[in-house]
């Protein structure tokens, strides 16, 4: 469908047919026309001197509900090689398509996906969905919207998860919006309504305050983002799945068009790799104070063999770079233990950091809600604390 123009007001500048990344855009004998390739990106509507573009009204779609069947995930991989939080959405993804009586699948999209196949047999998955080309080698969000989006108008999926990683956030709501559904981003429960069969979708609301359970109702597919490690991950098949259906898509010429152009990747900073795979992780929030209370922190973080997360507050100071951020809007870690030094306890910071296997908190007020997710909690004063622990922790060492 072409953007609709007012060739009253088109003063044929030809500003639109220059930026046009599909060449949809002509000027000819009879003026300005808009050709069927138009994808409506809009970026002619911004050049437009004369406001002579528009984009068409759509109508709303209607959709026979029953139609849509089959819990999916998105199976993000790079070079290969699947994200951990794939395996986390496996699990629940196939508690949902119990509760709902179907199958579940998985979907991936890049150049050579023969590790993700073999990794997928050792897991309980009804379909593996496998769209490969070379043009897939780098990830472009907007090639894997198209080529997402194609595969769920055929197959009409009634759920997909995806993992609220760099890649899913770009990815999933780009494609929430071409099939007009709802997306729920960031959840930490997900379930199924027994009564009207519709995916319940957990999350912080309000500033983390309350907790709102939020359901899409009439449109499909109903769409949800993960953060990682906030889920468990699902246990590994004893053998090779049997009876796994594999499906090779060929991806449409037309979907793998995209304005822009990947000149290289660059793989993300190693302290950010630490924090999310660190087995110990010694935090300060807003009771640290200021950057040399973290220079005390990294001492102990060094001697006991862990790195430095921070809450939001102190990364909103600049104590410390946005990278060390734990939280809603940070990472999510899943460490062996958790030290939360000056941290009041948020509940988005908690959201990044509560599946710690031990959790220790140490704070000067013993009302913070910190102590109520705390295996060991320490009232008192980190200056005096944290001095005290590293003297102890040296001297196991120096043995």
């Amino acid at each position: 469908m072409p953007v609709v123009i007012d060739k009253d007001l088109c003063i044929e500048c030809e500003e639109c047919v220059n930026i046009c990344p599909f060449g949809s855009l002509e000027l000819g004998p009879s003026g300005l026309e808009c050709s069927d390739t138009c994808t409506l990106c809009g970026i002619c509507l911004d050049v437009c001197p004369s406001e002579a573009l528009t984009l068409p009204d759509v109508p709303e779609e209607e959709i026979d509900l029953k139609d849509y069947k089959d819990v999916w995930i998105y199976g993000e991989q790079k070079r290969g090689s699947l994200h951990p939080v794939v395996l986390e959405l496996i699990g629940v993804g196939r508690e949902l398509a119990r509760k709902r009586n179907c199958r579940l699948g998985v979907v991936s999209i890049g150049n050579r996906l023969d590790q993700v196949l073999a990794t997928l047999k050792h897991y309980d998955v009804d379909d593996i969905f496998l769209i490969q080309h070379q043009q897939l080698k780098d990830y472009n969000s907007e090639i894997y919207a198209n080529l997402l989006t194609d595969l769920i108008r055929e197959k009409k999926p009634e759920i997909i998860l995806s993992g609220a990683t760099l890649r899913g956030r770009s990815l999933i709501p780009r494609v929430a919006v071409k099939v007009r559904t709802g997306l729920t981003a960031d959840c930490t429960e997900l379930d199924v309504d027994e009564n009207t069969g519709n995916l319940l979708q957990t999350r912080p609301a309000f500033g983390g305050n309350i907790m709102a359970t939020i359901e899409c109702p009439n449109r499909r597919p109903q769409m949800a983002t993960v953060r990682p490690r906030v889920m468990k991950t699902a246990s590994p098949l004893p053998s090779p799945h049997k009876n796994q259906v594999v499906q090779n898509i060929d991806p449409l010429l037309s979907s793998l068009r995209s304005e822009t152009e990947i000149l290289d990747t660059v793989d993300s900073l190693k302290e950010t790799e630490d924090l999310t795979e660190a087995g110990i992780i010694v935090a300060g929030g807003r009771g640290v104070g200021a950057p040399k209370g973290f220079r005390l922190l990294e001492r102990f973080a060094k001697v006991i063999g862990g790195v430095i997360g921070a809450s939001r507050a102190a990364v909103d100071a600049g104590w410390v770079p946005y990278s060390r951020q734990v939280g809603q809007t940070g990472r999510t870690v899943h460490p062996d233990i958790y030290f939360a030094c000056g941290i009041s306890g948020a509940v988005q910071h908690l959201v990044g950091m509560q599946s710690s296997k031990i959790i220790v908190a140490i704070n000067k007020d013993k009302d913070a809600p910190i102590f109520n997710y705390a295996d060991y909690g320490i009232v008192a004063d980190m200056f005096e604390v944290i001095p005290e622990l590293i003297k102890y922790a040296e001297r196991r060492v120096k043995r």
